[in-house]
C-alpha cells in the first residue's frame, strides 16, 4: 500500500477549530476515526506531528494523512461522489441541480457519496458552514427528489438563509406526478405532519404534528395508460416529506414513491417529484433571485408515456 501522504489546505471557515474535528470535516470521516489517526501520530500539521486532537488549526496550514492510515472503505466512498451540476455560485451560496437517487448530506446508511461531499470536494471552505457533518446545507431533498437546492458557502449566508426558510421568505415550486385526478383544480392541504406514531422513521399527517401546507394546482390531466394528474405544488412550510405524506393524504399519491404513494406504471422506479423552481433574497446582496431546474429525462419519459410534454411548465 503506498505511503504517499493526502493533503489538505485549512480554509478561512475551519480556522481555530480542533485539528480532529477539522479533518472529520474535510474527509467526511467520524470523528473518533479522525482523533485515531491524531493518536496515532499519522496527522502532521505544517510539516510537524500533530500529537493531540485538541491541536488547533489556522487557515492556510496544510495538513497530511498518510495513505496507509485512510481505510480501503474511505478510499473507496471517495471516488464516489455524487455528480454534482451547479446552476450558480459565488462566494455565499451555491445553487444546484440535484439529480435523484443522490442523498442531500451524510446520514444512517449513507456515511458518503452526498451532495454535501461532492460540495466540498469542489469548494473545501464550505466545510466549517452550517452544522458538523451537513456542510453547507441549509434545506434538503429526499434521496429520490430531483431539482434545484441552495447551500451556503458562508457563515453569514447561512444564518440569513436558515432565518430566510424559517420565515416562509425562500419559494419552492415543485411538479409532481400522482395517481387519480383532484376533485378541484387548485388546493391547499392544511394538516399538521409529525412522526408517524407506529413506524418511527416515517412522517404522517397527526394532530401532534407540525403546522404544514402545501398548495396546488392542476397542470394536466390524464386518463390513458393511467388515470393521473401533473401538479404543480408550492410549499409554504417545509416538512419533512411534506408533498408525499400531504398528497397521500387526500387520495392523490405520488407515483413512484414506495413509502408513502404507488409504483409508476412506466419503470421509472423512482417518487416523480421534481422541485422546479427555486427563489431568495441573496443573503449578502439582498437581490432577490430565482432559478429553475430543467425537467430530468426519466420523469419527461414518464410524461411522453402519458401522452404529453407539457411545453411551459407555470412556475409562478
Amino acid at each position: 500500500m503506498s505511503n504517499r501522504p493526502t493533503r489538505f489546505e485549512i480554509p478561512e471557515s475551519l480556522s481555530g477549530e480542533r485539528i480532529d474535528r477539522a479533518l472529520s470535516l474535510l474527509t467526511g470521516r467520524s470523528r473518533s476515526d479522525t482523533a485515531k489517526m491524531v493518536a496515532e501520530r499519522c496527522v502532521l500539521v505544517d510539516g510537524q506531528i500533530a500529537r493531540a486532537g485538541s491541536v488547533r488549526v489556522a487557515a492556510g496550514s496544510t495538513v497530511e494523512v498518510t495513505d496507509m492510515q485512510l481505510s480501503r472503505a474511505f478510499r473507496e466512498q471517495r471516488r464516489e461522489i455524487a455528480p454534482i451540476d451547479v446552476l450558480y455560485a459565488d462566494g455565499d451560496v451555491v445553487v444546484v441541480d440535484k439529480p435523484s437517487g443522490v442523498v442531500t448530506h451524510p446520514g444512517s446508511g449513507h456515511p458518503a457519496g452526498t451532495l454535501a461531499d461532492a460540495l466540498v470536494e469542489r469548494y473545501p471552505d464550505m466545510a466549517g458552514v452550517g452544522e458538523p457533518g451537513r456542510p453547507g446545507i441549509v434545506h434538503r431533498l429526499d434521496r429520490g427528489t430531483s431539482g434545484v437546492l441552495v447551500c451556503a458557502r458562508s457563515s453569514r449566508a447561512y444564518d440569513a438563509l436558515v432565518e430566510q426558510l424559517s420565515k416562509r421568505q425562500v419559494h419552492r415550486t415543485y411538479a409532481a406526478l400522482v395517481r387519480g385526478h383532484p376533485s378541484s383544480p387548485t388546493g391547499t392541504i392544511d394538516a399538521p405532519i409529525g412522526r408517524d406514531r407506529e413506524h418511527r422513521t416515517l412522517m404522517a399527517v397527526s394532530s401532534e404534528g407540525r403546522e404544514a401546507r402545501t398548495h396546488y394546482s392542476v397542470v394536466e390531466s390524464y386518463v390513458h395508460p393511467a388515470e393521473a394528474s401533473l401538479l404543480r405544488c408550492r410549499l409554504e412550510t417545509g416538512r419533512t416529506h411534506q408533498i408525499r405524506v400531504h398528497l397521500a393524504s387526500i387520495g392523490l399519491p405520488l407515483l413512484g414513491d414506495l413509502t408513502y404513494g404507488v409504483p409508476d406504471p412506466f419503470g421509472i422506479g423512482r417518487p416523480l417529484l421534481h422541485a422546479i423552481r427555486l427563489a431568495f433574497e441573496h443573503p449578502a446582496t439582498g437581490v432577490e433571485m430565482s432559478f429553475e431546474a430543467e425537467m430530468p429525462g426519466d420523469f419527461m419519459e414518464a410524461l411522453r408515456r402519458l401522452g404529453t410534454e407539457p411545453s411551459v411548465f407555470p412556475t409562478d
